[in-house]
């Protein structure tokens, strides 16, 4: 299935996860969510990351929902970015951007990362 395949308005992220027991061989971040069409609970697995961006609001008694999530294009500024920072050793080609909005004020959660998978818990 495809990242924009999922139903996200209004999932439900219950837990995030950065992965970094092996830095530089195995950069993964985890996200459980719960879809809210069918209350089906979902992790997914971003492997291989390689950058990523989190603004998330804390201290207020409320789930975290989804708004809206997004596999973004190549010409995404932090993906230029982050190519031009490590200078010719990673290829915007080899890498995906995910973007995923909250419902609450000014949350983002962006992910640059080869693929992702699905673990259906």
């Amino acid at each position: 299935m495809n990242f924009e395949d999922f139903y996200w308005h209004d999932a439900i992220i219950k837990n995030i996860v950065i992965n970094r027991n092996s830095p530089g061989i195995k950069d993964e971040i985890e996200m459980e969510i719960i879809f809210p069409n069918n209350n089906e609970r979902v992790n997914f697995v971003f492997e291989d990351v390689y950058w990523a961006k989190m603004n998330l609001n804390f201290g207020i008694i409320a789930d975290e929902s989804i708004l809206q999530a997004c596999l973004l294009k190549k010409d995404d500024k932090d993906l230029i970015n982050l190519c031009s920072l490590w200078e010719g050793n990673i290829s915007s080609a080899e890498l995906n951007i995910y973007e995923i909005l909250l419902n609450s004020t000014g949350g983002e959660i962006k992910i640059i990362a080869r693929r992702f998978k699905i673990d259906k818990l």
